[in-house]
């Protein structure tokens, strides 16, 4: 069930609002759990009984676990990356293996490909944060089995993020009286609305753009590069977009969930750019990676390798492909080159952050590519230097680009302006930003009625 769909929005999103502020405090934990194992359920009911069973297992363990037990946490851990392994990593693996013993002359056998959940990266990543939480003593255990199926269940960060963490949501778990007020809701509308735009006016209009230009076929450079800039773009506000829905409607629950974007195109190198580019995960990768390996406390040789090791991991962690890895290889080398040279610290504030995102721009493409073999054929395309345009996009299209590009680059002090002015409580403001978020509302509304909003680009991972 899609955010953006008008399932979700006409008819799930507010008989569930109605149930849950209908009843009483102390049963909305159990009205929300219900309705997102519904929410779970709608496409894939055998998924949420293996995500049930392996959440049961985590929620058990961790008792043993809380009690310092090495093996369970092993046990524990174990359990997700097989779990993970075999749903998402079991058809790269055996189609390489094909590949490798098919090419020297031997059989293979043929195994049946395994469908993928969906948001199993993202849930397995939260699995595996509270078990090694609460065995580090900086999360308690969960108070019941259904407070830990809430945590991984909840329907707003279930697919895509932002990876939440059970010691940063604890507390909002068994403490609803204080986090449900009514400001929180109307500013957690005022964000849904917002991500929601993002989503159907801004992303979906760029992808007619992008998927022209990624289509295959002999296309000019110019071509080329129009839907390289179109997908960039197309990629952040859908991401963004979910990411804003996903703490909007926590907050209409009463929740507070992580910010995971922060004007990442106007990051100086890439050190910056993770900081502002899905926080979440690039924070999850250093408390629970790079620095049980070592982070940067030891030799300059042995920060690179931890670097790299995150880096290949994490372009693994977003899909089962070689594309993925160079993505994830491709940002490690740029991080690697900008930490060894401090280049984009030495150039001025507008080149180093025209630098990063030409080079952050140019990762996209094995990213939006569906093999190596057409990421190589685009590059091809792109550096031809012939200036031939296959298609021009209609006139709305160029008009949101035009406000991708400029929203995407406000200058910085405008920065801390818009986020204070989405965070004001005024009475006034408060009214003039829901009459806002209710016009978005309907826009987006008419847009999904002439035309079936697209899927969110992370829900593949």
């Amino acid at each position: 069930m899609l955010f953006s769909s008008a399932l979700f929005l006409t008819y799930f999103l507010p008989l569930f609002l109605v149930a849950y502020y209908a009843v009483p405090i102390r049963f909305k934990n159990y009205v929300a759990l219900a309705c997102s194992l519904v929410f779970y359920t709608w496409g894939a009911p055998v998924f949420a009984l293996v995500l049930v069973a392996s959440g049961s297992i985590d929620f058990y363990l961790s008792r043993q676990i809380a009690l310092h037990d090495r093996r369970a946490l092993i046990l524990g851990l174990a359990l997700n990356v097989l779990t993970l392994f075999i749903f998402k990593y079991f058809n790269f693996f055996t189609d390489n293996a094909r590949a490798i013993v098919e090419g020297v002359g031997f059989n293979y056998p043929h195994y049946a490909d395994i469908a993928l959940p969906l948001g199993i990266s993202f849930f397995t990543f939260q699995k595996i944060s509270y078990l090694v939480d609460v065995y580090r003593k900086d999360a308690e255990p969960a108070q019941s089995l259904s407070q830990y199926l809430l945590f991984v269940f909840l329907f707003p960060q279930l697919i895509a993020g932002p990876i939440i963490r059970f010691k940063d949501i604890d507390h909002q778990l068994s403490n609803r009286f204080d986090t449900d007020n009514w400001n929180r809701r109307l500013t957690g509308l005022q964000l849904f609305c917002l991500g929601l735009a993002k989503k159907i006016l801004v992303a979906d209009q760029l992808a007619t753009i992008a998927d022209k230009a990624f289509a295959g076929g002999d296309i000019g450079s110019m071509t080329a590069l129009i839907g390289l800039i179109a997908y960039t773009f197309q990629i952040y506000f859908d991401f963004a977009g979910y990411s804003d829905m996903a703490i909007g409607l926590g907050r209409m629950m009463g929740f507070e969930f992580p910010e995971n974007f922060r004007w990442p195109y106007v990051a100086k190198g890439f050190k910056e750019f993770w900081s502002r580019w899905h926080i979440t995960l690039s924070t999850w990768m250093r408390d629970y990676l790079y620095v049980p390996l070592g982070g940067n406390k030891f030799s300059a040789a042995l920060t690179m390798r931890n670097l790299w090791i995150v880096f290949l991991l994490s372009g693994l962690w977003h899909g089962a492909s070689w594309n993925f890895v160079i993505w994830g290889a491709w940002h490690g080398l740029l991080l690697t080159i900008g930490r060894h040279t401090k280049i984009f610290e030495k150039l001025p504030g507008g080149p180093s952050t025209g630098l990063t995102f030409i080079l952050v721009m140019l990762g996209w493409v094995w990213f939006r590519a569906d093999d190596l073999t057409h990421a190589l054929d685009y590059f091809e395309h792109l550096f031809r230097w012939d200036a031939h345009l296959d298609f021009f996009p209609k006139d709305r299209k160029w008009w949101m680009l035009i406000i991708a590009v400029s929203f995407s680059f406000v200058p910085r002090p405008m920065h801390d302006y818009l986020e204070r002015f989405m965070r004001s409580d005024r009475k006034s403001l408060v009214i003039v930003k829901s009459i806002g978020a209710l016009m978005l509302l309907v826009l987006c509304l008419g847009q999904i009625a002439l035309a079936d909003s697209q899927p969110f680009i992370y829900f593949r991972f």
